[in-house]
């Protein structure tokens, strides 16, 4: 089943005519524009689907390699001294606790949380909080593990590890071996790092990442899946060969993308237009 012409005004009406304005404006009508848009979500869906599994594998290998170097379990909430976090990830590992702490209070039963009274009201005046204050208190008795922890913490804390305020306390003596090429530096990590994370949070926000975007991020995520965990650049590495397929599919369908776009004669943008949106 396929959308008609007289489907269009509702269309545009739900997605939006603002979000359809710079499709609109290169294919000259609406109904392209409503076309080209579903493209872009589905080719933002398969680059997704990659970005995500450069999370994982980033966050896992960061992981095993701190949990090595501080030598304790722990090393997230209570790291050894005299090494501290700074501010932002502090607040960070805070909000991925609370999160993890109601995650988990979701999953209890009603006799499950009535049992967390027990331990917070052993007088019975439970009544005279309210049910959320309650809540929150009956939250504070669930045991967090940081794993759980570790699951809520978002690419940005992870990207952060790689910044020129760890350049002393983590990337020289820690994570250089998460990138054991000796002609890598941490800035050049960073910035690659920063290009995925930007895409993942355009994409996150329904947002296409095409044109010179897609290029810098295709680039970003083809050095991070060479070289993690290697001592040189390899194709052959484990990550690469998970992502090859899927990375050449959604090349193959963006610059097919990029044809069709360019396939369209409408009056000339600005040239830094379309850099902008895309």
């Amino acid at each position: 089943m396929t959308i008609g012409e007289k489907d269009v005004e509702a269309l545009v009406a739900m997605l939006s005519k603002e979000r359809l304005a710079a499709l609109a404006a290169k294919t000259g009508t609406e109904f392209d524009a409503i076309k080209l848009h579903q493209e872009t979500l589905r080719v933002g869906a398969m680059l997704m689907t990659v970005i995500a599994t450069i999370e994982i594998a980033l966050r896992n290998t960061v992981c095993t390699n701190l949990t090595q170097h501080f030598g304790v379990q722990n090393w997230l909430r209570q790291p050894p001294a005299p090494f501290q976090w700074r501010d932002p990830e502090l607040t960070k590992i805070g909000t991925a606790h609370d999160q993890a702490c109601r995650s988990e209070y979701s999953k209890l039963t009603q006799a499950e949380k009535h049992a967390l009274d027990k331990t917070n009201y052993p007088n019975g005046h439970s009544s005279k909080k309210s049910h959320l204050q309650r809540a929150k208190d009956r939250r504070k008795q669930i045991s967090i593990s940081d794993s759980k922890i570790i699951a809520e913490l978002t690419f940005y804390f992870w990207k952060r590890l790689y910044g020129p305020e760890y350049e002393q306390s983590l990337w020289r003596t820690s994570l250089k071996k998460t990138f054991p090429n000796k002609k890598i530096s941490r800035a050049e990590i960073a910035v690659q790092l920063e290009h995925i994370y930007q895409a993942r949070n355009r994409l996150a926000h329904h947002e296409p990442v095409l044109r010179g975007r897609f290029y810098d991020t295709i680039q970003a995520i083809e050095m991070i899946s060479t070289n993690l965990k290697t001592t040189r650049p390899s194709v052959n590495s484990p990550l690469f060969k998970l992502l090859a397929i899927d990375l050449e599919k959604v090349k193959a369908d963006t610059e097919t993308l990029h044809a069709k776009l360019d396939g369209f004669k409408t009056s000339p943008q600005p040239k830094h237009f379309f850099r902008q949106l895309w």
